[in-house]
């Protein structure tokens, strides 16, 4: 019996110059000539320290208005960047260090499910998740084959999945009301279940056509026991039906694509497909995944967790021996020759070399009369806000962003007004500015913080000076 909802669809080779191919309206992508926005929400957990964003080099007067959290904007390209992100200092000028956004709306603390993509309380309940994240309503913006894909790299203990890391368990993004997205969580599953449809081993065909006729009865069946039930029980199995029918259509749309798919299959090294798989090769290998999706078109929002708090971090750059808690460096533990500072330090590096990649490849594959980094917005943040125990008081972003997005943020340190002082703004505040930038007039995405209200601190609407 299917138990959970797989999402299929194809990647392509993230090779240099290969050119994104052009899907028809009729598969659910832009019209001919016009790239579609693409977007990548990247997030950690643990906390990221507002102070490690700093520009070192700072004016006295701006340092102060840093210490201050005051309002204040500098060019980055007159700035010397942190030492940790050395990986993407050859895109500062696509880059903005965005300070001083808070989430006291959000769950916080050690584990906070679709709390940052939705800015709303989420916990492990169905009934927690109030709407679709933000990365999903940008997916339906901007449609493809497979609207969207997430992947993590889950935890063991606490948090979602709970162990089963290798596997299809439930992600951080929710598709809707009581609608848990979910997530792969290897690049070897993420790799065997999105290319299915085009399997050329005949006993895979013949699994590939018993899943599909599965399918077909579970997606009937589903229904048919929805109308016999009341309440909150219909409501689960009616989602799950449609998640399953969900699934029949994109198998279908990825079908009629075989030999695009077929053509653009990517080959991972053999250390990206093992099941004993380092932390660090998870996370290059989901990379990779990302890129050929994103390349090939077959979708244009990525969701991707490069760590939880109880992910067992191992491979670490200066800790290869080393399997590090994250938690435990929270609790300002130390591994290796390392402090919980110096911890901190190598796995931010890390995911930046990560995003390194991640730009640097789209940057050099040709779309229209520029390059698909040109259409893309790239958001690396924490899950759970300014720190391991976190508030939310404070929520800090890089945002990376092509020159054909509607984002008038590029190449910029931007701090915003500390929580409590007139013009703060919000996790909501932000994904309103993206969701307006692009066509969606929502009032307001997300819940608002009980405290700014009560100070009669507007925290409604987009950040307009951020809009192009």
């Amino acid at each position: 019996m299917f138990d959970r909802r797989r999402f299929l669809g194809a990647s392509a080779s993230a090779s240099g110059m290969m050119l994104a191919p052009w899907l028809q309206n009729a598969l659910g992508a832009p019209s001919p000539g016009k790239p579609p926005m693409r977007f990548i929400f990247m997030h950690k957990g643990n906390g990221l320290f507002p102070s490690v964003l700093v520009p070192p080099s700072l004016s006295p007067a701006d340092a102060d208005k840093e210490q201050a959290k005051d309002a204040f904007s500098v060019d980055l390209n007159k700035h010397q960047l942190p030492d940790w992100m050395k990986p993407i200092a050859a895109h500062k000028s696509n880059m903005s260090i965005l300070q001083g956004l808070s989430g006291k709306m959000c769950q916080t603390g050690h584990h906070t499910w679709q709390s940052s993509l939705g800015v709303y309380k989420a916990n492990e309940k169905l009934t927690s998740i109030k709407w679709a994240t933000v990365d999903f309503e940008l997916a339906r913006m901007f449609p493809s084959p497979l609207s969207h894909l997430e992947l993590a790299c889950f935890p063991t203990g606490g948090g979602n999945a709970r162990g089963n890391i290798n596997g299809i368990e439930t992600g951080f993004s929710a598709r809707g009301p009581q609608q848990p997205n979910l997530a792969y969580g290897s690049p070897k599953i993420a790799l065997r279940e999105l290319f299915k449809v085009v399997y050329n081993n005949k006993s895979d065909q013949v699994e590939y056509n018993l899943e599909r006729k599965v399918l077909e009865f579970t997606a009937g069946k589903q229904s048919s026991l929805a109308g016999n039930l009341n309440g909150v029980e219909r409501t689960k199995v009616a989602n799950y039906a449609d998640s399953v029918e969900e699934v029949r259509a994109r198998n279908g749309r990825l079908e009629k694509m075989a030999d695009v798919i077929r053509k653009h299959l990517p080959t991972l090294d053999a250390k990206y497909l093992a099941d004993d798989i380092t932390t660090v090769d998870r996370q290059r290998g989901h990379v990779e995944i990302l890129l050929a999706t994103l390349i090939s078109g077959m979708t244009n929002v990525v969701a991707f967790t490069a760590d939880e708090l109880g992910t067992p971090y191992t491979g670490l750059n200066r800790l290869e021996k080393e399997t590090v808690n994250l938690h435990d460096v929270g609790h300002n533990k130390g591994f290796g020759d390392l402090k919980a500072d110096e911890v901190r330090t190598e796995v931010r590096l890390q995911h930046m070399s990560l995003i390194n990649t991640i730009v640097t490849r789209l940057k050099v594959v040709p779309e229209g009369d520029g390059n698909m980094f040109d259409n893309t917005t790239l958001l690396y943040f924490p899950d759970n806000g300014e720190t391991h125990h976190s508030s939310g008081v404070e929520w800090p972003f890089l945002v990376f962003t092509g020159r054909n997005t509607k984002l008038n943020i590029a190449g910029r340190y931007i701090r915003l007004p500390k929580h409590g002082k007139e013009g703060h703004k919000t996790l909501g505040n932000l994904y309103t500015t993206i969701l307006n930038a692009y066509g969606n007039p929502i009032p307001h995405y997300g819940d608002l913080d009980l405290a700014l209200e009560k100070m009669k601190i507007d925290q409604k609407g987009p950040i307009r000076e951020f809009l192009a």
